[in-house]
């Protein structure tokens, strides 16, 4: 994959997310359902960061079943209950640390008034390629 982010754009990357990802083909596509802060148990924590750490690991269990790791990962979309500037803050944070030193991938956040279960705050769907 290309990861670009155009110099005629603002630089994404203290947000943890390039602006645009160019996946060559031929390439096996790899889609992830929207990952939640629950656990294996489906419980959800009632604190922000602890449900979107637990989601970002929920989505690097769902690529490893598909063979693939955070480094394949071409799209990412976030979706966050109640969105401020406060939340965002510990999504990028959180972000940067789990691609660690992979490029990040495109990524768009969108605020919700709510997602499918009671007390979910966070979500995270994800789009890559495996070999």
């Amino acid at each position: 994959m290309q990861f670009i982010n155009p110099a005629t754009l603002y630089d994404p990357r203290p947000n943890g997310y390039t602006h645009v990802v160019v996946a060559h083909a031929p390439a096996r596509l790899v889609y992830i359902a929207g990952q939640g802060g629950e656990d294996v148990n489906g419980v959800l924590s009632e604190d922000f960061a602890t449900q979107v750490a637990q989601a970002l690991g929920n989505l690097r269990a769902a690529l490893h079943a598909a063979g693939a790791t955070v480094a394949q990962v071409a799209k990412v979309t976030a979706l966050i209950v109640d969105h401020d500037e406060a939340k965002l803050a510990i999504f990028s944070t959180a972000l940067r640390a789990a691609w660690g030193d992979a490029p990040p991938p495109a990524c768009t956040l969108i605020p919700v008034p709510r997602l499918a279960l009671d007390g979910m705050l966070f979500e995270i769907e994800a789009t890559a390629t495996s070999a």
